[in-house]
């Protein structure tokens, strides 16, 4: 055999820049990350707006048009902002995908051209996607409009679309040419939506950070009132946190199976599909970390103290602990949940890696998850914190391997 081997090496820069009021012309965040690319002539950007955020602030579409008109001989708006659907079901079909590829060749974008997403996590996803594959790479650059996207979902390499009735199922990993976080976006976030992304700071502190998880403790109280600073030290900091496992845990692409980052996730994902996304994402991470977490406890894994650490601290930022979603049954009597294992699995590339806790800040892996253990945890969860709730049967439109 004759064979001729190379090691190719791509460094990336990847940028998260914090400021207030992006879009004002005074303001040359964007436009410095769009025209500093050293190309000749106005940079040719399409620009994507989450439809929900611009029902709040109507002004939106008007102000990013003023901008680029303000910065017109370094920029070029190609169109008038588009706005597209936002949220999980957004994810759930092509649609939005071929939208904007429809938009990319319409107005002739190409590799040195930028698409900017402005909105949740599921519409920078969606994207993302578009993106990295129309022209195998248009620069994207993502503006995250709510707690969860500026803390975690924007901050990261991935990008996607779900199929199959499974998260994320199709997707590439692309690093944005920068992130912007601009705190003032999240002003007309409703409650539930800026409370949603404490969960992956939790998660975060609870496997990489004691010190981050004693912060989030002393500001439970301001976070549960959402003041801004609390906020603010909030977002920073795990979106600090988690920049640094992508830049230095030597393994961006995720070509191996560990995936700390997901603490908690394999039970989410798979409640967010049962409940047909009436959990959003930040509510079933914060269940999932407290299965966990029990999980966790139970296995000798965790001191009691500790445990009760995380879970009075999810409790004080004002998440449920459990849902119905937990103890659902198929029509087969199978356990729903137990089934986000084996998809956990093979969405991690074959080998079951879930991260447990041994302390406050000291995640490790696993490659077993005993299931009468998780259904100790999850009847725990229910006794506990249940409310009242009862298991019951799946929905009858809820198949294995259905999108819905």
């Amino acid at each position: 055999m004759d064979a001729i081997e190379r090691t190719l090496r791509v460094s990336w820069q990847h940028r998260v820049l914090f400021t207030d009021h992006v879009f004002d012309p005074a303001n040359a965040t964007l436009r410095d990350i769009l025209a500093g690319d050293g190309l000749s002539g106005p940079g040719r950007t399409l620009v994507v707006l989450d439809d929900s955020l611009v029902k709040v602030q109507p002004h939106l579409a008007a102000e990013v048009s003023s901008y680029f008109a303000a910065h017109s001989e370094q920029l070029s708006l190609v169109r008038k902002p588009m706005l597209q659907p936002g949220g999980e079901p957004a994810k759930n079909s092509w649609l939005g995908v071929f939208r904007l590829y429809r938009a990319i060749n319409r107005h002739h974008l190409d590799r040195h051209s930028c698409l900017v997403a402005v909105g949740g996590g599921a519409l920078l996803d969606v994207a993302g996607f578009a993106a990295a594959t129309a022209h195998r790479g248009v620069r994207h650059v993502r503006i995250p409009t709510t707690t969860l996207s500026q803390c975690d979902a924007g901050v990261g390499v991935k990008n996607g679309i779900n199929a199959f009735g499974k998260k994320n199922f199709i997707g590439t990993f692309a690093p944005p040419l920068a992130v912007i976080n601009d705190f003032q976006l999240l002003s007309t976030l409703p409650p539930r939506d800026k409370r949603a992304g404490y969960a992956e700071a939790v998660k975060v502190a609870c496997i990489r950070d004691g010190c981050f998880f004693e912060a989030l403790e002393r500001d439970a109280v301001s976070l549960r009132q959402f003041d801004p600073e609390a906020m603010r030290r909030l977002i920073h900091r795990c979106a600090e946190l988690h920049l640094n496992h992508i830049a230095d845990g030597g393994d961006p692409f995720e070509w191996g199976s560990a995936r700390p980052l997901d603490f908690g996730h394999w039970a989410a994902h798979k409640m967010e599909q049962l409940s047909r996304f009436r959990l959003c994402h930040g509510e079933a991470v914060a269940i999932g970390i407290a299965l966990d977490v029990i999980y966790s406890r139970l296995a000798g894994y965790l001191k009691m103290t500790e445990a009760e650490r995380v879970l009075g601290l999810l409790r004080a930022l004002g998440f449920a602990l459990y849902a119905r979603e937990l103890s659902l049954v198929g029509r087969g009597q199978e356990w729903c949940l137990i089934t986000g294992l084996d998809e956990f699995r093979e969405h991690l590339g074959g080998n079951l890696a879930i991260t447990l806790l041994r302390g406050v800040g000291s995640g490790f892996e696993v490659h077993e998850m005993i299931p009468s253990r998780v259904r100790e945890a999850v009847n725990e969860l229910q006794t506990r914190f249940g409310l009242g709730q009862t298991p019951r049967r799946a929905p009858s439109a809820v198949k294995p391997g259905e999108s819905h």
